[in-house]
């Protein structure tokens, strides 16, 4: 099951990352019963859109189809190690489970950046040359932050 299912997001990535529309990357998300709620490629180039790696477009697709962003339960298959965006986004969808086919180096092999992003992580992120924070109208949104609370609206 597990080697059908890497082996259906390797397709999927050739195909697309053979048509320009993205890199090597794929992933599929399952449910709790090993059935295929998505299958989802990197399409970075095709939709100009840099978050589109393929765990994301997984993601958001098998939300869809569970209507609910919780995926608790599930478990994501994917071409390789999650770069920091995509570990965020599995994370957020309480998924518990990667299965992952290629290293981090694999990908800095290739010329990939994540290595480069966790680094920047590691260090507190205070490298100014890679990113600059500036805090600004905290008091507002710290009004807007406390409306939320006193809605007491499910934390997610």
């Amino acid at each position: 099951m597990k080697k059908d299912i890497i082996n259906k997001a390797i397709e999927l990535a050739r195909e697309t990352m053979n048509k320009n529309l993205g890199g090597p990357f794929g992933a599929a998300v399952i449910d709790r019963e090993g059935n295929l709620l998505s299958l989802a490629s990197n399409t970075v180039l095709g939709d100009h859109d840099p978050t589109a790696h393929a765990e994301i477009n997984a993601i958001r697709e098998a939300a869809k189809i569970k209507g609910t962003h919780d995926l608790s339960g599930c478990i994501i298959y994917a071409t390789g190690y999650p770069c920091p965006m995509c570990l965020s986004a599995i994370i957020w969808a309480n998924i518990k489970e990667v299965v992952y086919g290629c290293r981090p180096e694999d990908a800095d092999e290739i010329g990939f950046r994540d290595d480069f992003i966790y680094h920047f992580i590691k260090k507190d992120m205070s490298d100014e040359t890679v990113l600059k924070f500036k805090e600004e109208g905290r008091q507002d949104c710290l009004l807007l932050f406390r409306e939320y609370a006193e809605q007491e609206r499910k934390i997610y």
